[in-house]
């Protein structure tokens, strides 16, 4: 099974459950460098994909939360070399294999170097990549070489995106489709109005990979309404926000499920 494989497959077997599977973000390094392969191994004791943050100057597509602990894991230190290094020991060390993902702008992908970039992260043990600043027609250098490894390149669909769009995103994502539950940035709570769960079912009877909501998942009620129309849901500034707190991050995901 390739590494973009075991993402799609960890998301079916979930959802085969009768829930959603929980794709659950941390940034790197928040809130501290010194412990966070411990709090990744927490998280992914409770999630069924963990999408790990690559902190970046300028995160465009997320909201404050996000931007906050970017900052602060930026101010440490924190960089991808860093971060392949981490979870190299992590791999090496982790019991579970919940399939990673990392999800960056584009700048710190070119400033490490794309050539070099594919064998890194297959020693990391990272499944797949989502480069929010990366439009398709400019996605196939990335795409290919993460593809000579297995590793799968993640593609973005938002409820305005046309139809014949979407088709050909869900066919170019590996892994999952990221379908965006609103227009803007991360971390806003989303009410799912009937429109929005249309635009889903839509995606999901198109995508040949599982869909996965993302962007203002915050409650157990969210996904319980999402639940018939996704296969996944992405979780990210309410759980940012659990860990800043110092709460359990466990125990959030698995209430997330209730």
């Amino acid at each position: 099974m390739s590494a973009a494989d075991s993402i799609s497959t960890a998301i079916r077997t979930a959802k085969s459950k009768g829930v959603p599977a929980i794709v659950a973000y941390i940034t790197a390094g928040f809130p501290k460098r010194e412990g966070f392969r411990e709090l990744l191994a927490q998280v992914a004791s409770a999630a069924d994909v963990v999408e790990v943050g690559v902190p970046f100057t300028d995160p465009m597509a997320d909201g404050t939360t996000i931007q906050r602990s970017s900052r602060v894991a930026l101010d440490q230190g924190v960089s991808l070399k860093w971060i392949l290094n981490e979870l190299r020991m992590y791999r090496e060390a982790a019991k579970t294999q919940t399939p990673i993902l990392l999800m960056s702008y584009l700048n710190p992908l070119l400033a490490f170097g794309i050539d070099k970039l594919p064998s890194e992260a297959e020693r990391a043990g990272v499944s797949g990549f989502i480069v929010p600043d990366l439009p398709l027609e400019e996605s196939d250098s990335l795409h290919n070489a993460l593809a000579s490894r297995g590793i799968a390149l993640v593609q973005f669909v938002t409820p305005v995106t046309p139809v014949e769009r979407m088709r050909v995103l869900a066919d170019s994502s590996r892994g999952f489709l990221y379908a965006v539950t609103m227009t803007g940035t991360t971390g806003k709570n989303v009410a799912v109005p009937p429109e929005v769960l249309e635009y889903f079912s839509r995606a999901k009877s198109i995508s040949p990979v599982p869909i996965c909501a993302g962007f203002g998942i915050r409650s157990a009620e969210q996904v319980r309404k999402l639940a018939p129309h996704v296969d996944g849901v992405i979780v990210g500034s309410a759980l940012v926000e659990v860990i800043e707190r110092c709460e359990d991050p466990a125990a959030f995901l698995n209430a997330l499920r209730e």
